[in-house]
């Protein structure tokens, strides 16, 4: 059973001060749990170990699909695989974070990778800057935690220009490099985590922007422009598969100014293939009854399983199945047009009261953030985040 510790909670008018808006769901109650979930030094250390471990064999899954040309298998939308195979090709297109969903960890239960949002992840805010507020408040250890999301990621933004090199070498190598931040306008929550990863590459040493997307220029022959500045990297919180379907001319050009090595976009391209759910059934080819890993598969497997479309969030469209393909449990009809795998099903730790509890945990060149989501068998966008305490 999941063990919580009770907080006192932040009040609104606190996290609307560190930037933090998105604090009540629309039903009146708090997005935010009052509440940690207690860890051991030794689930926080499988939880990292077990990021590292599953982003190596992401990295060789995305070479097996890059080489045997598996792009439409795993659903990349036609308007992008060139650019996913050109941000594939040279390491200056560096993924600067992802996060990965795991079942178990706690509990004795062994960790399981439900899937990898590669992109555009959620959570961040809470992850990096929220939880470790929480401890603060409550006058606990705010280093009782596995979460060094915030230096993770502003040293990541380093590697963009020192790789694998030392990231203290950076200001040797740096040459005044910009870098633009963008998400969609009226999206206080994409927004304001958008400012953040903003603040951690300004943090990085990085001369920075922030713009709406719709204040942004593109031009494939000469590059990305706001306020007519040039920028060399464009980070944007829009993920690439709603870019390939709403936005194609903007897929198109995007893919003409990498080939014309105008701007490096982040997250880069590549990351649609983690992000995918068709990676599970790759990864399961690959590395079979692998322990970090559950079954997967294009076709239903025959036992209690989880169907998912490949770029569904949030639960939607997410169906848990029995043995016979009879349905049990669904999420929001969305996404539902999408083709899907059917994953073996792996209960999520639940606490005395049923609540179930999912682990996030971010990836920035290694495991650096540890936050929870607890609702339903099936997690929607009305599920609460839930810090956590190493005890």
């Amino acid at each position: 059973m999941v063990k919580l510790e009770k907080l006192q909670p932040l009040t609104a008018e606190f996290l609307e001060g560190l930037g933090f808006h998105w604090h009540t769901d629309r039903d009146g109650s708090a997005y935010v749990a009052d509440e940690a979930v207690v860890v051991t030094e030794a689930e926080a250390e499988g939880y990292y170990e077990a990021a590292n471990e599953l982003y190596d064999m992401f990295v060789e899954a995305g070479e097996y699909v890059v080489e045997n040309n598996l792009f439409h298998e795993i659903g990349i939308p036609f308007n992008l695989v060139d650019a996913v195979k050109k941000s594939w090709e040279n390491d200056v297109h560096w993924h600067i974070y992802g996060r990965f969903d795991f079942a178990g960890g706690i509990d004795g239960k062994p960790v399981k990778l439900l899937e990898f949002n590669a992109d555009t992840p959620t959570a961040l805010f809470e992850t990096a800057i929220v939880q470790w507020a929480l401890l603060k408040a409550n006058g606990l250890d705010e280093a009782a935690q596995f979460n060094n999301v915030y230096e993770a990621i502003r040293d990541n933004f380093r590697r963009l220009i020192v790789l694998d090199g030392d990231v203290e070498e950076f200001e040797r190598h740096y040459e005044g490099w910009k870098i633009l931040f963008s998400s969609i306008r009226g999206d206080i929550e994409d927004e304001n985590t958008t400012r953040l990863l903003q603040k951690m590459a300004d943090d990085a040493g990085f001369h920075t922007a922030f713009a709406f997307v719709d204040e942004v220029t593109f031009s494939e022959d000469e590059g990305i422009f706001y306020d007519d500045e040039r920028y060399e990297y464009w980070f944007k919180l829009i993920p690439w598969e709603t870019i390939a379907v709403e936005e194609s001319d903007l897929a198109r050009i995007l893919t003409k100014i990498m080939e014309n090595q105008k701007a490096i976009i982040l997250n880069p391209a590549y990351t649609l293939m983690f992000q995918s759910k068709a990676m599970m059934k790759i990864l399961w080819d690959l590395f079979p009854e692998h322990p970090l890993l559950l079954e997967t598969s294009f076709e239903p497997i025959g036992r209690k399983q989880v169907k998912k479309p490949f770029f569904g969030r949030e639960g939607g469209g997410v169906q848990i199945l029995d043995a016979d393909g009879n349905l049990l449990e669904e999420g929001a009809e969305i996404y539902t047009d999408q083709p899907a795998v059917y994953q073996a099903y792996e209960p999520l730790p639940e606490d005395g009261e049923g609540r179930h509890y999912q682990a996030g945990v971010f990836f920035a060149y290694e495991g650096c953030g540890l936050g929870y989501r607890r609702g339903g068998a099936i997690l929607g966008n009305m599920s609460k985040f839930v810090s956590h305490l190493i005890a």
